[in-house]
């Protein structure tokens, strides 16, 4: 009994693999779980940015900016013109819920206002206006 004791103990050798064969075919088992947890992955990223898609949100373009007092605020009537900060031909600043994400300028589409995005702010400078406010 001893001696089938210890056959038991002893590696056991597959014949019809060579030496380095069954690394390989681990590998392509490995290589093809990867693909599918990437899959899956990438299905996951999907999934989470889907949840945020219908987030409304408040997009603002800035034509320019004015203080005044209230005496002169209740002197406006129809006609008045109330000067801005900003001059003719100076890019316009979209905000989205009051942050700087861009600028732009006047376009008329349809006989509508619209703006065309000339610069759009670098993840950095929108993280250091996170950071003033």
């Amino acid at each position: 009994m001893a001696e089938d004791t210890n056959q038991e103990d002893d590696p056991v050798e597959d014949e019809g693999i060579g030496e380095g064969e069954g690394e390989t075919a681990v590998e392509e088992q490995e290589g093809g779980a990867n693909e599918e947890e990437g899959g899956k992955a990438d299905e996951d990223k999907e999934a989470n940015l889907d949840l945020i898609l219908d987030i409304p949100l408040s997009v603002t373009v800035e034509l320019g900016r004015s203080k005044m007092l209230i005496n002169d605020l209740l002197q406006l009537g129809q006609g008045s013109v109330v000067e801005l900060t900003k001059l003719v031909g100076d890019p316009l600043e979209v905000l989205v819920n009051d942050k700087l994400v861009a600028r732009g300028e006047v376009v008329v589409v349809n006989e509508k206002f619209g703006v065309r995005l000339t610069d759009i702010v670098t993840p950095m400078e929108r993280v250091k206006s996170l950071a003033t406010t």
